[in-house]
């Protein structure tokens, strides 16, 4: 009896005027890796983020309070989508975001797409997102592997070094973030010796690291992230290797587990670091105060784009999805994290990126001062431009 008169007073509440539901809270959903291989990269930090921007918008967002509940997806699609069915089909979820994995990003935004409620992706990085699995209700924000590609994989073919072997995760991003390399390799007439593909959480990277010596390559890209970039830096020094080891997505969690003795030097390519600008910093320290680590540029995304929607519910008046996607693409985001920056019609948000280089233990001034800013690269050069996309949306 109680649950059918639960049934009926959230369909009463859908058909009331906006007045009527003010003491509804406005649900934003984190699903994120709270326990796995990308527990750093988002997980409860993403939670932090999407809070203090709640915090920030006053709490509450056209007298409706702002409520913000989290999962763990534990890396698995079947999971990830079953949470967000729960969240959009019972629990009044009206966005989730962070969605770190790949293969569960996707996953829900086909979900999102089906039920007409907004994701937004900023821990995944596959640029499927924005093009074959494009939807009108998502959005890809902080990264993607084009963009990491892009910066890193230019910076050193420009040094000389043009000949790549690659270590892939062996799933949808590791493709992904190695299609993008390779091809920018290629295109500039450098060489792929081969790849190796490893599990998800691999512990024992020497078989594949040998692959990677014997290559003969002059450099050895990890298509991975998380833990596993981390052990298969940390492997890959035990083990000696010579050739030039680069990661093709690192965040500042990675640097803090590795230690500048081992990462010193090592470019990559990222859209936030609290080192970059004084507003980054701002915040960075605003979120280290609750959080106790600096955050990574998924967790700085989460509270940008959090951010950006509840905004736009304020201005739509509605928190209904086509009216709020609406107001997200034609308004641009100008933050910390973003200036200028655009969501498209394919639903990538567009905006700068910042290629660093780890600094030496001699040269760090505190135990989160790791990173120098070697060159801004501007957002229409680092997306794949809209005119390749194969988004469905897109207007050709």
């Amino acid at each position: 009896m109680q649950a059918r008169i639960k049934t009926l007073v959230v369909a009463t509440v859908v058909a009331l005027p906006l007045a009527a539901q003010a003491a509804e809270p406005l649900k934003i959903g984190i699903l994120t890796d709270m326990s796995g291989v990308y527990a750093g990269v988002g997980g409860k930090g993403s939670v932090i983020a999407a809070e203090l921007a709640a915090a920030d918008a006053g709490g509450k967002v056209l007298g409706r309070p702002i409520q913000i509940v989290a999962a763990d997806h534990q890396n698995k699609a079947d999971i990830g989508v079953s949470k967000a069915r729960e969240w959009f089909d019972t629990q009044g979820v009206a966005m989730i975001n962070d969605l770190t994995n790949s293969g569960v990003g996707i996953a829900v935004q086909r979900l999102g797409t089906e039920k007409k409620r907004i994701t937004i992706n900023n821990g995944a990085g596959s640029t499927a997102l924005t093009n074959k699995e494009c939807g009108p209700y998502g959005v890809h924000y902080a990264y993607d592997t084009y963009a990491l590609a892009k910066g890193t994989a230019t910076a050193l073919m420009k040094q000389g070094l043009n000949s790549w072997f690659f270590l892939q995760a062996d799933y949808a991003f590791g493709q992904s973030l190695q299609n993008d390399a390779a091809a920018i390799v290629s295109g500039m007439g450098g060489k792929v010796l081969g790849t190796v593909k490893h599990p998800l959480a691999t512990t024992d990277f020497s078989s594949y690291l040998l692959q990677a010596q014997s290559s003969g390559a002059k450099v050895v890209g990890l298509a991975n992230a998380g833990g596993d970039f981390v052990n298969g830096v940390k492997q890959a020094k035990e083990f000696g290797l010579k050739q030039t080891l680069v990661g093709l997505l690192v965040f500042d969690s990675d640097i803090k587990a590795l230690g500048l003795n081992t990462a010193q030097g090592m470019k990559f390519t990222t859209a936030y670091s609290w080192e970059l600008t004084p507003e980054m910093e701002a915040f960075g320290k605003r979120f280290f105060a609750k959080a106790g680590f600096m955050p990574t540029m998924t967790q700085a995304g989460v509270y940008s784009s959090t951010m950006h929607y509840l905004n736009a519910v304020k201005a739509a008046g509605s928190d209904d999805a086509d009216a709020v996607m609406k107001k997200m693409r034609s308004t641009p985001i100008n933050d910390f994290f973003a200036k200028k920056g655009v969501i498209r019609a394919d639903g990538r948000m567009v905006h700068d990126m910042y290629l660093v280089e780890v600094l030496k233990p001699s040269e760090s001034k505190g135990p989160w001062d790791q990173l120098r800013l070697v060159a801004t690269i501007p957002g229409d050069v680092a997306f794949k431009p809209l005119s390749a996309s194969e988004c469905s949306l897109v207007k050709k």
